[in-house]
């Protein structure tokens, strides 16, 4: 029997003063999450904020972490780009590294497509690949690319790459769409994004989880995704955190696990979160996770 995926921390990405990658701060908060019971490390999906970090710069931080000691199968690289030959360039690079997944997310700038379109965009990114295609894990994650995945589409594209599309993330948020989505594709690793699910999911055949709240609560959110434990604070806190911007959130509790303010950062667009932010979300956690606290 395959090993299950298990957890994936979507690790966040640590900028300087000078808004570049923090590398060191980088590769130790990866290891700190392996040591922690991760399986692997998501490298710049939607909390890494993927989007702002070039194709250059990916490949860079790629070998740093691989040169540290990070084994390429406990790496997952997160996609996200609207032209197909992009997609497939950043695609073919870190699957030639060696890497365990990509998580590969639709076009996002052009809105209201249908899933024929979706279907021959995948389509062109997997040809471009050619045999160097597999492991893909399709991201559905519509409040940010308002371009959602239907079931629909996910059963052709396995139907059509069944050696590609392996997986897929599902952090749509609807309970209802992920119920459908794991009764429909026993076939397939689904991990479940929103926390709020993530245990029932886990009961009702998922996987695991690739997880931002990883970074600061690893061992709890483990539990949940490996073994389908509920736990009512991590769903309470997720709470918390969507009452801001939530990779900015999740910077901040990095930050207060870690000690250091590299983690306050954001890239542009994106801004940071007040101080008087950062100390409501703080109390938040200490309520509820006060015996755990950092």
């Amino acid at each position: 029997m395959t090993e299950k995926f298990g957890l994936s921390v979507a690790l966040a990405t640590p900028f300087d003063a000078n808004g570049d990658i923090d590398v060191d701060a980088m590769i130790a908060q990866a290891k700190r999450s392996l040591a922690a019971g991760c399986a692997s490390v998501t490298l710049f999906g939607t909390t890494g904020e993927g989007c702002s970090v070039g194709t250059q710069e990916r490949e860079r931080i790629l070998a740093a972490l691989i040169g540290s000691g990070i084994q390429p199968r406990n790496i997952v690289m997160g996609v996200l780009v609207d032209a197909a030959e992009d997609a497939a360039a950043q695609t073919g690079h870190a699957l030639s590294q060696g890497v365990r997944n990509i998580l590969l997310a639709p076009p996002s700038y052009f809105k209201n497509v249908s899933d024929d379109g979706l279907f021959k965009w995948f389509s062109a990114v997997f040809a471009i690949l050619g045999d160097k295609a597999r492991d893909i894990i399709v991201y559905n994650i519509p409040s940010v690319t308002m371009v959602p995945l239907t079931v629909s589409l996910i059963a052709r594209l396995r139907d059509a790459f069944p050696a590609v599309v392996t997986g897929v993330k599902d952090s749509s948020g609807d309970w209802p769409f992920t119920e459908t989505l794991l009764k429909a594709h026993g076939d397939l690793i689904i991990l479940i994004g929103d926390e709020r699910h993530l245990a029932k999911g886990v009961r009702l055949g998922g996987q695991g989880a690739i997880s931002g709240m990883a970074n600061f609560l690893p061992r709890e959110v483990k539990a949940m995704a490996e073994e389908g434990t509920d736990d009512a604070r991590i769903e309470d806190f997720v709470l918390e955190l969507l009452k801001y911007p939530v990779t900015a959130a999740v910077k901040v509790m990095v930050a207060r696990l870690t000690g250091d303010d590299v983690w306050l950062a954001v890239r542009p667009p994106l801004v940071s979160i007040s101080e008087g932010g950062q100390e409501q979300l703080a109390l938040a956690f200490d309520s509820l996770f006060r015996s755990k606290a950092a």
